[in-house]
């Protein structure tokens, strides 16, 4: 296992880090806020640490805004509520209803489930009306994510991503979330003469063939198949619903792995364990829900401990991963594995955003597991310490005014070449993302809740009392 992982530490230990970050945190977002003209799109990424805006999906508007919220939730500084919560009312409606894209977990469960969960958490005062609203947002942005649906030949399907029916994307794993909170708020999809289709079947669904074709097992698939392989997508035949064959929008082929899909992998599963959990503990359960509860949970934790341990496994020793498994030049840094990364290496970059979203993947992995197979869940959990301790300082850690962004090192789409490259530079770094900078707050989040002994950070917030 090439991340060497720190045993002695805490959360608590990485509380003045964690401070720190959020002290940065705090003046970028308002420089954000001052100077981003909304009529230029979403910031997506910064070049020159200004954030400009990449015409694709609009994927990226409500982790600007949910940063906003996550930095009241870390500080309680209520100007920051104030721009999460009126930014949301303003600007994120259209992604409600978006048919288009597969990323309603991205930006609504950042904005409108941010809001939600803050209220069933009393840390916003409650308001029946501002609730509503809420819930009403979340109800409907789930159904529309569930509407875009493809059978499978096996009889169960997936929600297809933004490049059409025959596509399934491994980061749909974590934007599942919204069709989890509208399932726990009661809600389902309305189809045909009045077909009542199942918000949380949908969401196990496209979990389970994630499961099956995106995660690869070391068990012959192909040639390249070593356990814990991620597919960025996975192609369908939609004439008969059969699988066709791997495929990558952004990593380096279909045979190697892109680290932020991996990385969405592990968090997403994860998250989706803690859930089905939540679900097990209510009484109210049908012995239907109870049956396929038990059939998933073991796919679900296959899956996510099979990926985790990939990452763990195609790391460098301090946590951070090259941004593709298979990138051409690795063979150029050496025995890189087996060294601390180097994010200003001349032959590839690495991918900042792929550990912070990995590191809560394995945090979340590693409390799922506490009490039941506790060797590996310390394992997850002080790996993902290391990553936290890691980019909670240089040189991942944006301590310049000037730069919009927090969480530097950050790629997005390698392949077309989006990414800033200064003159003199072969490959990009010091630059951030939108992505990048809201999951490495919501890692912090996690974190200092821990610390202060709070609650547990999850989007299905427990009952408002």
């Amino acid at each position: 296992m090439p991340i060497k992982s720190n045993s002695q530490l805490s959360a608590c230990k990485l509380l003045p880090k964690i401070n720190r970050l959020f002290e940065l945190s705090a003046k970028k977002i308002l420089d954000l806020e001052k100077t981003w003209n909304a009529l230029a799109g979403t910031p997506v990424f910064t070049v020159r640490g200004k954030y400009t805006s990449r015409g694709w999906t609009e994927w990226t508007q409500g982790f600007q805004f949910g940063s906003a919220l996550l930095q009241f939730d870390a500080t309680g500084d209520e100007q920051f509520l104030e721009i999460g919560r009126k930014k949301t009312v303003a600007m994120m409606a259209s992604h409600v209803s978006h048919f288009g894209v597969h990323d309603h977990g991205f930006n609504n469960i950042s904005t409108y489930g941010n809001l939600w969960r803050l209220m069933r958490e009393s840390k916003i005062p409650f308001n029946e009306q501002e609730r509503d609203f809420y819930e009403l947002a979340l109800k409907i942005s789930g159904a529309v994510q569930a509407k875009r649906w493809t059978a499978t030949a096996d009889g169960k399907g997936y929600i297809y991503s933004f490049n059409g029916p025959h596509s399934l994307f491994v980061d749909t794993m974590r934007s599942l979330r919204v069709l989890a909170v509208a399932h726990q708020l009661g809600h389902v999809l309305m189809g045909e003469r009045d077909q009542k289709i199942s918000l949380l079947e949908r969401l196990l669904q496209h979990a389970e063939v994630t499961a099956r074709y995106n995660i690869f097992y070391g068990e012959g698939r192909d040639i390249y198949d070593v356990a814990g392989r991620t597919a960025h997508e996975s192609i369908f035949n939609v004439n008969d619903g059969s699988y066709r064959c791997p495929n990558s929008q952004q990593g380096y082929s279909p045979f190697s792995t892109w680290t932020r899909g991996l990385a969405w992998a592990v968090l997403g599963f994860a998250e989706q364990l803690e859930f089905l959990t939540s679900l097990k503990g209510q009484g109210g359960a049908s012995a239907a829900i109870r049956s396929r509860l038990r059939d998933c949970v073991p796919v679900f934790l296959r899956a996510a401990t099979t990926a985790a341990d990939f990452y763990l496994g195609n790391c460098c020793t301090d946590g951070i991963p090259m941004w593709d498994t298979g990138a051409p030049h690795l063979h150029r840094l050496g025995d890189y594995l087996n060294k601390s990364s180097d994010p200003f290496n001349p032959w590839e970059p690495v991918d900042s955003s792929a550990a912070a979203i990995a590191a809560q993947g394995l945090l979340r992995l590693g409390n799922y597991l506490a009490g039941e197979d506790e060797k590996n869940a310390t394992r997850y959990k002080q790996a993902a310490l290391t990553m936290a301790n890691t980019l909670l300082d240089k040189p991942y850690l944006a301590i310049q005014s000037k730069h919009q962004g927090l969480l530097l090192h950050s790629v997005y789409h390698r392949p077309n070449g989006w990414d800033y490259n200064a003159s003199n530079k072969r490959v990009p770094n010091s630059e951030t993302s939108m992505w990048g900078d809201y999951h490495m707050r919501e890692l912090a989040l996690i974190l200092l809740r821990e610390a202060k002994n709070e609650n547990y950070l999850c989007f299905f917030a427990g009952k408002h009392e």
